[in-house]
């Protein structure tokens, strides 16, 4: 059983990253062709790759990833597209908490391993939207489950982008349970709601977490199909918007949305939360936040 999920633990590891290959070149693919608006006479944006390390509190190797980061292109203003693996052990307050949400074994062995990738755009053109994306898979010697989702976030909403995305995000979902997509609606429209501000920070999408039907192969093949989803949800509707001419008050909308944005990632989001716990990379962690954004 070990050697089986040692096997899993890398197939799993390096679909993310070849999710990630194809998500970069999509994007580097939108850059290329973008010949008008205020910034085509600029260079085409192209990501900057990093690698990232996981330090254990003994100060051992505990794996790490690949931070992809574009700044200031013609389309994204700024897009991380980040891959890890880590590994090692909990601290106390993680450990506290997964044992609260029922995770097998973990109040006596807080061992862990976890991989994945996460994805965050900001874009320059304010009718173009911010989109989120993350897959993962996480073990823990009592039990290994996969997690994630995307969700779309314009601050200039147009309801056929909207349905546009959602219909790509359930023909991931349908071919593995019909009732997966409503479900998995549900649980993001809860998840990415921000209670100080009594509103959700986007229109939508996914959201899935503890994803275990006791069928790896099934549950891999799901959460392989939610990242195959996501480029067919999101470039359509980037194509469509990148050239929609915009005013200053379009712009500023843009970055008053950009600070709910932020507010969301920093007060309540669980990646953000536990990979700053862990021990992961500041930087990566961070990714997510805008390069720009403003408060009323």
């Amino acid at each position: 059983m070990s050697d089986l999920m040692d096997d899993q633990k890398a197939r799993a590891s390096a679909w993310f990253r070849e999710l990630r290959d194809q998500i970069v070149a999509a994007f580097e693919g939108l850059e290329d062709t973008q010949e008008t608006g205020p910034f085509a006479s600029g260079s085409p944006g192209r990501f900057e790759m990093t690698r990232t390390t996981r330090t254990a509190e003994d100060g051992s190797d505990a794996g790490g990833g690949l931070m992809s980061v574009m700044r200031g292109g013609r389309v994204f203003e700024k897009v991380g597209v980040n891959v890890s693996t880590v590994h090692g052990t909990l601290g106390a307050a993680a450990q506290q908490s997964m044992a609260a949400r029922g995770v097998p074994g973990m109040d006596t062995d807080p061992r862990f391993w976890a991989s994945g990738i996460s994805l965050v755009a900001h874009m320059q053109n304010p009718h173009t939207p911010a989109v989120h994306m993350n897959t993962r898979m996480f073990w823990t010697p009592g039990a290994w489950w996969f997690g994630g989702g995307a969700d779309l976030n314009p601050c200039i909403e147009y309801d056929e982008d909207t349905a546009q995305f959602h219909a790509a995000m359930k023909a991931g979902c349908d071919p593995h349970g019909a009732e997966y997509y409503d479900r998995f609606k549900a649980w993001a429209d809860e998840y990415f709601y921000i209670p100080h501000r009594n509103r959700a920070r986007g229109v939508g999408g996914i959201f899935y977490d503890d994803h275990n039907t006791g069928d790896w192969e099934a549950d891999f093949a799901f959460t392989q199909d939610v990242g195959r989803a996501f480029l067919p949800a999101f470039l359509p509707v980037t194509e469509k918007r990148r050239d929609t001419g915009w005013t200053d008050a379009d712009k500023d909308r843009q970055l008053v949305h950009r600070g709910l944005y932020a507010e969301y990632n920093l007060v309540y989001d669980r990646g953000t939360k536990f990979g700053l716990a862990t021990g992961h990379d500041a930087n990566a962690v961070l990714m997510s936040l805008p390069p720009m954004a403003k408060w009323v």
